[in-house]
């Protein structure tokens, strides 16, 4: 008889859910599905928001959900797909935080929720039911954690500080 274990089993549902809640969001970024802008449309949307320089922003967001979010569906390099997804979602946490917390005023809790189950799953591990499982946890040992987790917090400050300095640079040449 095969017993399940309900932990496992529940990291399994969070992170098949919240990867392809990631995975699709990113692909609209990159490809234009599921009625998104694709790359031309996502760096006009980059640029607009003060992401420099768009192009890239609007590939590494569409890589950092998209590719992020298919590795915590299978439980593959968990760690580094948690990080990755947490960080893109910092970028949009920055640009929705003006409009408050809540998502029905353009706030950044839907963001921040995914970033922060992401994470969540990045540290906690991928449970049993994994393709880290499967390979042994090649990709999944804490120095792969620590990595991840610290290059991903230096990219996101990076790339959000630099949005911070040009927006200001823009108000103040606007108010001059």
């Amino acid at each position: 008889m095969v017993c399940l274990n309900r932990r496992d089993l529940g990291l399994l549902v969070l992170r098949v859910g919240t990867g392809a809640v990631l995975a699709a969001h990113g692909s609209q970024k990159l490809a234009g599905w599921f009625g998104g802008g694709g790359i031309r449309g996502t760096t006009a949307a980059m640029e607009a928001m003060g992401f420099q320089p768009p192009r890239h922003s609007a590939v590494a967001a569409g890589l950092g959900e998209a590719g992020g979010g298919v590795l915590l569906a299978l439980g593959l390099a968990t760690p580094a797909a948690g990080a990755a997804a947490a960080g893109a979602m910092a970028g949009a946490v920055a640009v929705h935080a003006p409009a408050g917390f809540f998502a029905q005023g353009g706030g950044y809790e839907y963001p921040a929720f995914l970033g922060f189950t992401a994470a969540a799953i990045g540290l906690s591990g991928p449970g049993r039911y994994s393709l880290d499982e499967v390979t042994g946890h090649v990709l999944d040992g804490p120095w792969v954690v620590a990595l991840a987790f610290a290059g991903s917090a230096l990219a996101a400050a990076a790339v959000v500080g630099r949005r911070a300095k040009g927006q200001a640079a823009r108000v103040e040449a606007e108010a001059e």
